[in-house]
């Protein structure tokens, strides 16, 4: 294919397989699709699973992007609500915007006349 994808058939090597019955259930023999970034994403799962820096940065930043999302999709927001690409994407930068400034307040984002603040950190 033009975009590099591969694809392997068996066809007929199916036909007499001992391991037939376990592996496909295809009248026409198994195919495997071969991704085109497959050697990048092999490497990428190597690193992520054998580099422990690479380990401890993604438990460092994984729970607060899996709660950022969980605050994104919350109260039925798993789907978009409106038809088409603009009317969505402004939505979503709306509903960003007031989830962003909904976690503000609770770090304790304040306002005196013109000027916004936030609370120092207590430890």
């Amino acid at each position: 294919k033009a975009d590099g994808a591969r694809t392997a058939q068996f066809k007929r090597l199916c036909t007499g397989c001992p391991l037939r019955e376990r592996c496909t259930t295809s009248k026409t023999g198994r195919t495997l699709n071969v991704h085109p970034q497959h050697e990048l994403l092999t490497a990428a799962r190597t690193q992520a699973a054998t580099d422990t820096a690479w380990q401890d940065e993604y438990r460092r930043w994984r729970p607060p992007v899996e709660r950022a999302i969980a605050w994104l999709v919350a109260k039925g927001n798993r789907r978009v609500p409106h038809h088409g690409v603009i009317a969505n994407n402004m939505w979503l930068h709306h509903r960003a915007a007031a989830l962003n400034l909904r976690r503000l307040i609770t770090l304790g984002l304040t306002r005196t006349n013109t000027t916004w603040h936030l609370a120092p950190a207590t430890a």
